[in-house]
């Protein structure tokens, strides 16, 4: 039987304590997972584990339930919420069915309505669950999918395969409105080596596609179909900053697809293009956006023009031997650049090639590598140095010289990229601590607020702020306002709410909270006890 977790909100501990004791909660299909006093500790309990069923009060300090299952309906769409109060009022009612609350409850809760609310609501997730993971199901929804030829079209336009004076008519005959200003190309990817039980790699993609025809292709009015085992979406926008919306929404889809269907999904975002002609170059940018969830992990969303802003992919005109070698250099080990550049040099010498060919070959091979570097805002100065007899030489070289010498040249530009990439990251990090530091009594000042400043969205935000500094922003801006607020009231005379306020909090109630919570006194006994 599928045990599902409950979490329960309520400022007065005695109330939780009574429902759990009312019914045996095990017996019926739930386990507790937790408890918070308001709505800000149960989203942070939230982020740790997301709950199957939240029980929250109305009436709360600090963020009352209303708002929780807002925030809540933004982190997880499939929670299933159940508010109770002792308020019989009709907003409140009202207010709950607009935020899709499954039951509004009356205090006080009787034992046997509390376990005939959960008993129903632990059918219902057990219909959804085998609705998902039925391997049946999921194989007829395969098989009833989009239209061969529309799904024909959509591989075709990504790869560059329909010239413009052909998409007029393609769009005409398979039925096709695709009249954004602009898009983006978004590529799905779902790892096959972190498979459920029971469960082959096909039908756990289709899981992860019907998910996100349902949360994002139906929201964005995206076209979505399957591509090389990834699933893509092709969003409309309306101007630049669509691309940061965009990517928060996806990341939120990564913890949805985690919880609903066991899968550890990835998502790159390219960039934004100004016609149906250019969207091969943003899906290029959103594969390759994909392929470095080896630097920055699975399961988040990945966008191109915020890891590698000032990248632009290799030409396809470039020898695509150097491929493998161009994305080691990007995203792998010292010891596969080495592998990498051995194996193209064997196969660049192996084959008995003229004296006259092998010298175009080296000429194409430099061309190449100043491209790569140029591209990647790498200085080759320090790499190729300016002596005019480089070509000479590198033709001349044998086998054994020439990958030592192409061994060196991608170690050292994959070495510059990597400081490239943390300089870029550290940057806006510090642009933000500064921020921080100068504007930490904003009581408006949120992620969101940041983001937009700097330009960046709020799920890469996020993960760089915390791999920089190592806290999340939320517990640093925390903590530095705590700082603050020590300060003045060892160093001022002045009142707990009027220090409560220059240090960003509009509610006194909550800034005392917060500092307990952080020094174990309240903001006065603290004072009391330094002087």
């Amino acid at each position: 039987m599928s045990m599902y977790s409950v979490l329960m909100v309520d400022d007065e501990e005695d109330v939780v304590r009574a429902m759990q004791k009312k019914i045996d909660w095990e017996s019926i299909g739930f386990r507790i997972m937790g408890y918070a006093h308001n709505g800000i500790e149960a989203l942070d309990l939230a982020e740790q584990e997301a709950p199957d069923v939240v029980l929250t009060d109305i009436k709360m300090p600090y963020m009352d339930g209303l708002e929780l299952a807002h925030n809540l309906k933004i982190m997880y769409p499939a929670v299933r919420i159940l508010i109770f109060s002792g308020f019989d009022e009709f907003e409140y009612a009202k207010e709950a069915i607009r935020l899709e609350v499954e039951e509004y409850i009356l205090k006080p809760v009787d034992a046997d309505e509390l376990r005939r609310i959960f008993t129903k609501i632990k059918e219902s997730l057990d219909r959804e669950m085998d609705e998902k993971r039925n391997v049946q199901k999921l194989r007829d929804y395969y098989m009833e999918s989009l239209p061969l030829l529309q799904e024909n079209f959509y591989s075709s336009l990504v790869e560059g395969n329909v010239s413009e004076a052909d998409l007029t008519r393609f769009l005409s005959d398979y039925q096709i409105e695709m009249k954004s200003p602009m898009y983006a190309a978004v590529v799905i990817h779902t790892s096959t080596t972190q498979l459920p039980e029971g469960i082959s790699a096909v039908l756990l993609t289709e899981s992860v596609r019907r998910l996100a025809q349902e949360h994002l292709a139906n929201k964005w009015d995206a076209r979505l179909f399957p591509h090389e085992g990834n699933i893509v979406l092709l969003a409309p926008c309306r101007s630049q900053e669509d691309v940061m919306r965009i990517t928060d929404e996806a990341e939120a889809f990564c913890r949805l697809a985690k919880h609903v269907s066991q899968a550890v999904v990835t998502i790159g975002i390219g960039k934004i293009c100004r016609n149906l002609a250019e969207i091969p170059e943003s899906y290029r940018g959103a594969r390759e956006a994909v392929s470095y969830r080896s630097l920055y992990g699975a399961g988040k969303a990945i966008n191109i023009g915020e890891i590698a802003p000032g990248e632009e992919r290799a030409s396809d005109n470039s020898q695509k031997k150097l491929l493998a070698l161009f994305k080691a250099v990007k995203m792998s080990t010292p010891e596969t650049v080495r592998r990498e550049a051995d194996a193209y040099v064997q196969e660049m010498v192996g084959g008995g090639v003229s004296l006259s060919m092998h010298r175009f070959m080296v000429m194409e091979l430099i061309s190449s590598l100043y491209r790569f570097a140029v591209s990647n805002r790498i200085d080759t100065e320090p790499i190729f140095g300016e002596d005019e007899r480089l070509f000479r030489n590198v033709a001349n070289m044998d086998s054994t010289q020439l990958e030592d010498w192409l061994c060196k040249v991608s170690l050292m530009m994959q070495e510059q990229m990597q400081s490239n990439r943390a300089d870029g990251a550290q940057t806006f990090v510090s642009k933000a601590v500064d921020y921080v530091r100068d504007n930490y009594s904003d009581q408006e000042l949120t992620i969101d607020k940041i983001c937009g400043i700097l330009g960046v969205s709020a799920a890469y935000f996020s993960t760089m702020f915390k791999k920089e500094t190592g806290k999340t922003f939320i517990a640093y801006l925390t903590d530095y306002r705590m700082e603050q607020a020590v300060q003045r009231l060892i160093g001022r005379d002045e009142k707990t709410y009027v220090i409560a306020a220059q240090v960003g909090y509009a509610d006194p109630a909550y800034f005392s909270y917060v500092f307990k919570k952080k020094f174990g006194v309240s903001p006065s006994r603290y004072r009391t006890e330094r002087k």
